[in-house]
């Protein structure tokens, strides 16, 4: 999957045996849409088999239609907030869909990212909840966690359409290690067209968040997706803006984000090979970690980067996704909040298996 991300034209040399594993791989990495999106752009769908030809071109349908709900859901958030004066700014995928960027062709959606104002998330949590979206499924204990140390409310539920949206005040936990100003963010957003007071990020900031998103997470299901959705940025800003990567390093350090980014860019070269500039790493190289650091960091993201299957799991990769989800929750919260919570959660998913299991 990895070669035809790279060079799609090499769909040519592949067996039925190849595309069987592809496409079982591609599902549960996310990236049976995209992957047909660059054969289809490389002139190479006419040499896929029949069989999975049809499986990637029902993700491809999937995904547009998926595309078209995003762009209803910005309609109706828009329609929420915009009256109330409250901005709003996409984030992700749906920011990735509305200014048309290339690397949304054939992604796929689980949720709406947008992020509004501090001071006014309560009052943007009230207009949204008029408007059928409703916090749902969350204990007392989960709502504690989400509205006084995260950067966001609880997952928001459309009461008929089922649809999700998560609403950030900011890109990090406050009670996060790194501290990237929300305010910045604001003050360099693009208005998007067509919908007043709904902003996406600048191209900098995008590629930033995506990054700082993708290395701060412990639930890695997408995480070659996210990588590929990077690289897939990274190549159309620099052809935009020869300056790009310039601007790209220099903001990476004034938002305290440069550690995140050279993980991006080092994993990004080495599975996709994204084509960055030995400038940029001299550049990054404050934001390096020790090399006994990096070793660790090299075998457990070689490992929670690739898809989780059968075929892509080697002895250890379970061990590699455990000790990165708890480096995630290290990363967010301090050690007096976060041993409590790890254990919280342990004993409720305990307790949750037992309920679940037929003999119990």
């Amino acid at each position: 999957m990895l070669a035809i991300l790279r060079e799609p034209a090499g769909v040519r040399e592949r067996t039925p045996a190849d595309w069987d594993l592809l496409v079982r791989v591609a599902r549960v990495a996310s990236l049976e849409g995209r992957l047909q999106a660059l054969i289809e752009d490389a002139g190479a769908l006419p040499d896929v088999p029949p069989a999975p030809r049809r499986h990637l071109h029902a993700a491809r349908v999937l995904a547009d239609r998926q595309h078209v709900m995003v762009r209803w859901e910005v309609a109706r958030i828009h329609e929420a907030l915009a009256p109330e004066q409250i901005p709003v700014m996409l984030l992700k995928g749906a920011a990735y869909v509305m200014a048309g960027l290339p690397c949304a062709r054939g992604r796929q959606f689980s949720d709406v990212d947008i992020m509004v104002p501090k001071a006014q998330i309560q009052q943007a949590e009230q207009h949204l909840f008029v408007q059928g979206w409703v916090c749902e499924g969350y204990d007392a204990y989960d709502q504690r966690y989400y509205r006084q140390w995260m950067h966001e409310l609880p997952p928001l539920t459309h009461m008929r359409r089922k649809s999700v949206l998560d609403v950030h005040h900011t890109i990090l936990p406050p009670t996060a290690r790194l501290h990237p100003d929300p305010a910045l963010l604001w003050q360099a957003a693009l208005p998007l067209e067509g919908y007043p007071g709904v902003y996406i990020p600048a191209p900098v900031d995008m590629v930033l968040h995506s990054a700082t998103h993708l290395f701060h997470d412990g639930e890695l299901e997408n995480g070659l997706r996210d990588l590929a959705d990077l690289d897939a940025l990274l190549r159309h800003f620099v052809v935009e803006d020869p300056a790009f990567w310039e601007r790209l390093t220099a903001r990476a350090f004034e938002m305290d984000l440069a550690r995140p980014l050279f993980y991006a860019l080092r994993y990004g070269h080495e599975f996709l090979q994204t084509p960055v500039p030995d400038s940029v790493i001299r550049a990054l190289a404050p934001a390096r970690p020790a090399l006994p650091l990096l070793a660790l960091m090299d075998a457990l993201f070689r490992r929670g980067l690739k898809p989780h299957h059968w075929s892509c799991d080697g002895g250890l990769s379970g061990v590699a996704r455990w000790l990165l989800y708890v480096r995630s929750h290290y990363l967010r919260m301090p050690l007096h909040l976060l041993v409590p919570h790890l254990l919280r959660k342990a004993i409720k998913e305990h307790r949750k298996g037992k309920r679940e299991r037929p003999d119990a």
